[in-house]
């Protein structure tokens, strides 16, 4: 069995868990509002403006030895420079308050995932980074098309405006998901139970945003 199809086939309790939470399965079924269309985006920023960081530390805390994995990294981070600009150009276009988010701080969530990825970067493997975008581009090329269509439905009259981000990242994801099985295949099969722990680290961390996204939602409807 290759090292990816062993990473998918031991994380997929993580996976449907992750699947099966109750936003997820609503974002899907019926959209979701501006509003809170507009929070997903604000948190999204705060983890995504870190993943040039966090694919630069991966690359220092590399060997001689694992040149071929800091040559990786080194592309991967091309790829993804200016992505949490097209966050705030989204933010911008719904009528949010981009430079707001752009000074504000995450919340507890965000930063406790952000914060795990860095800690096992540098404290355990930079293989690790590995599991975060294994969850992180595979949950985008699972469900991010099907999410723009229903949440374009739900707000309406918002034509394209708003949805670079996931529109344009959810395509690059095919491209990267491509990139990602040659790469974990053609690492050193000791590394692979690294990957996989975090991967299912990750599941839950980016589940747990997810759930505090419901809860703030639910948090303001209760007030108003």
């Amino acid at each position: 069995m290759s090292a990816h199809l062993k990473l998918v086939e031991q994380t997929t309790s993580s996976r449907l868990q992750f699947m099966e939470l109750p936003l997820i399965q609503e974002v899907l079924r019926s959209g979701a509002s501006k509003e809170l269309y507009l929070d997903f985006l604000g948190q999204a920023y705060h983890h995504v403006k870190c993943t040039a960081p966090l694919l630069a530390l991966a690359a220092a805390r590399c060997g001689a030895e694992e040149r071929r994995y800091q040559a990786a990294l080194f592309e991967y981070l091309k790829e993804e420079h200016g992505h949490d600009d097209w966050i705030l150009e989204d933010i911008e276009a719904l009528g949010g308050g981009a430079e707001a988010v752009r000074r504000s701080s995450p919340r507890l969530p965000c930063k406790v995932m952000v914060g795990h990825a860095y800690y096992l970067i540098d404290r355990v493997s930079p293989y690790a980074l590995l599991g975060m975008i294994h969850v992180l581009e595979g949950m985008s090329v699972a469900l991010a098309g099907r999410a723009v269509q229903a949440i374009r439905n739900a707000i309406r009259g918002t034509g394209e405006a708003g949805f670079k981000y996931l529109t344009t990242h959810s395509d690059l994801d095919i491209e990267h998901a491509r990139f990602f099985e040659d790469l974990i295949c053609g690492i050193d099969e000791r590394h692979v139970p690294t990957v996989i722990e975090s991967a299912c680290d990750f599941y839950v961390l980016y589940g747990a945003m997810f759930r505090d996204l419901d809860a703030r939602r639910a948090s303001i409807a209760g007030a108003a």
